[in-house]
């Protein structure tokens, strides 16, 4: 190597910003071998020496590790690639990260503890299609063996949990509660009997669909009653149940009498579960949607009101 200045590995430890004992771990290990050795023994490094240390100590910042940076520096793998596939593992990382921090936040709120944090723990880490697959399962047991409404059975299979990439601690603890909801064998219990009614009333030939129309024609009648503080026992009750039943009978081809208004009571009373409405509750905040409005007063009165008008 005539013409190259060769160095002393104290002075490469200072060109290139690292320990003298790293320097001597790299170039036992072959990731900087010495160029030439002193007449005294000592270990004297080149200029390519100076450069492969530079490229190791600049991709072990970037925290490659050495089985990596091997690779790199005897040409099996390029820059680029060795880059693009420790970018892709940091994503992971980082994903991870954010979920702890979501998961630690709202066990700090919440003041969660012992098998509920690992719980909560153990649920932010589900893939996106592990969570796709524990509500299509839920839908399975509860309305996927009965003829049910079609529109509702689409609705529930189409609307999964996502949590973000950065989710918050809300986000985190509704999953979770979202996630135990669904694993609630009362609730499926529950639900399973709204699909054998919405089976029986299919069989008996309604195929009107999800009514969200009609819905809100008994929010806003019912919410006026509400807000003007009618008690549903009272003659004026009774005047917005019998505009309310006029308008059931037109959408589902029904006459207007006690036997409609047994029915509607059957109906208000299987659709009441009001862990339905927190179902759709959690999974807005989960993926980021508007709060849906509740319905839970509005069919409450409505139900005592038939009740009291029959």
């Amino acid at each position: 190597m005539d013409g190259e200045e060769l160095v002393t590995i104290g002075e490469l430890a200072r060109r290139t910003g690292l320990t003298v004992k790293t320097v001597r771990y790299y170039a036992d290990t072959g990731l900087a071998p010495s160029t030439d050795r002193s007449p005294a023994g000592y270990r004297r490094y080149g200029a390519q020496a100076v450069a492969r240390l530079q490229l190791v100590r600049t991709l072990r910042e970037l925290g490659l590790d050495l089985g990596a940076v091997r690779r790199v520096l005897d040409r099996e793998s390029t820059v680029g690639e060795v880059a693009r596939a420790h970018a892709d593992a940091l994503d992971v990382q980082i994903r991870t990260l954010r979920l702890r921090r979501a998961v630690l936040r709202a066990v700090a709120e919440q003041g969660s503890e012992g098998e509920e944090i690992a719980m909560m723990h153990r649920l932010a880490k589900l893939s996106d299609e592990e969570r796709r697959r524990m509500i299509e399962e839920f839908v399975e047991d509860t309305f996927g063996t009965a003829d049910a409404n079609p529109e509702l059975v689409e609705l529930l299979r189409t609307a999964v949990p996502e949590l973000p990439e950065e989710p918050g601690p809300a986000q985190v603890a509704a999953w979770a509660e979202l996630a135990e909801l669904t694993r609630d064998e009362d609730f499926r219990a529950s639900l399973r009997r709204m699909a054998a009614y919405q089976a029986a009333e299919r069989a008996a030939g309604d195929t009107t669909g999800l009514h969200h129309r009609l819905t809100e024609q008994v929010r806003e009648a019912v919410g006026g009653a509400l807000a003007a503080g009618v008690a549903p026992d009272s003659a004026r009750a009774g005047q917005v149940v019998a505009g309310l039943t006029a308008r059931y009978a037109q959408v589902f081809g029904r006459p207007d009498d006690a036997a409609l208004r047994a029915w509607l009571l059957t109906r208000l009373e299987v659709a009441g579960d009001p862990r339905v409405e927190r179902y759709w509750e959690l999974l807005a905040r989960i993926n980021g949607w508007p709060a849906p409005s509740s319905l839970g007063p509005v069919f409450a009165w409505f139900t005592a009101a038939l009740r009291a008008a029959a």
